[in-house]
Order: C-alpha cells, then sequence, then structure tokens
C-alpha cells in the first residue's frame, strides 16, 4: 500500500488547495471561504506524495466533536487510500484533542464518498433537504457521524 506524509496546511497551501477543490467539484469552494476557514482556526491537513499536495482534509472542532467540513482528493490519485488515509489521521488528532465523534454531510448522490465513509464507521443520522447547489436545482444531504 502506498504511503503519503502529511502535514498541516496553510494560506501558502491555498493555489494547491483550490486547484484541487476546482478538478474535484462541479460547485467547489472559492479561495475566500479556505482564508475564512484557516481564519476562523479551522483545522486544514494534506496528504502529499512527493511533496506535491494530493487531497485535504478541512475540520471545526466544536466541543467533544470534529465537523469534517470537506475532505478533497486529487481526481488523478481517487480510489487509490487517499481518502482514508486523511479520515485515519483525522480519527487519530480527534481522538488525542479529546473528540467524541466526527460528523460530516456528504451529497446524496455521492455514492463513492458514502462507501468510503461507511467502512470508516460512519452511520447515517439525519437528512438535510435541498443543501447542495446542483444541476437545475438542489440536491440533499446525508448528516452522518461516527463515534470514536
Amino acid at each position: 500500500m502506498p504511503t503519503w506524509d502529511w502535514a498541516a496546511l496553510a494560506g501558502e497551501d491555498l493555489p494547491e488547495i483550490v486547484a484541487i477543490e476546482e478538478a474535484a467539484h462541479s460547485y467547489p469552494w472559492s479561495e475566500a471561504i479556505f482564508e475564512d476557514c484557516l481564519r476562523a482556526g479551522y483545522r486544514l491537513d494534506g496528504a502529499f506524495s512527493r511533496g506535491q499536495l494530493i487531497g485535504y482534509s478541512v475540520v471545526m472542532s466544536v466541543l467533544d466533536e470534529r465537523h469534517l467540513l470537506n475532505l478533497c482528493v486529487d481526481p488523478a490519485v481517487q480510489r487509490r487510500g487517499v481518502g482514508r488515509f486523511l479520515l485515519e489521521r483525522l480519527f487519530e488528532s480527534a481522538r488525542a484533542g479529546g473528540a467524541r465523534c466526527v460528523i460530516l454531510e456528504v451529497r446524496a448522490g455521492n455514492d463513492a464518498a458514502i462507501a468510503l465513509y461507511e467502512s470508516a464507521g460512519f452511520t447515517e443520522i439525519g437528512h438535510r433537504k435541498a443543501y447542495y447547489p446542483a444541476p437545475g436545482g438542489r440536491e440533499d444531504a446525508r448528516v452522518m457521524r461516527c463515534l470514536l
């Protein structure tokens, strides 16, 4: 199995983060959203292969919960374990910080992400109607939680 490096991300990483975000999503977050996340003190972590950013996560801490706001892998390396690697690092840091669970929202139609989250121990705890922008309207979200 490939191994990757893991490190905290900062403002200088924004061009690479945004490039991956735009390559992976039809409705990507803007650079300003990532800047706001950094300013708010959210945790941005990256997976690196030979010094190149290949995926990242954005996590907000609320008391003993971690809210996974964004997990994205460069489309060129998707389905090779990078997303799972990022989730495992998130779980490690969350446990070390005293978190009891991780919560996320995922597009109801994102079968690959849902399969990853379920295989990592997430279960559905809710549903958000018309949560995400989508062609011709809005798409629902599944709210999922993993107890640590």
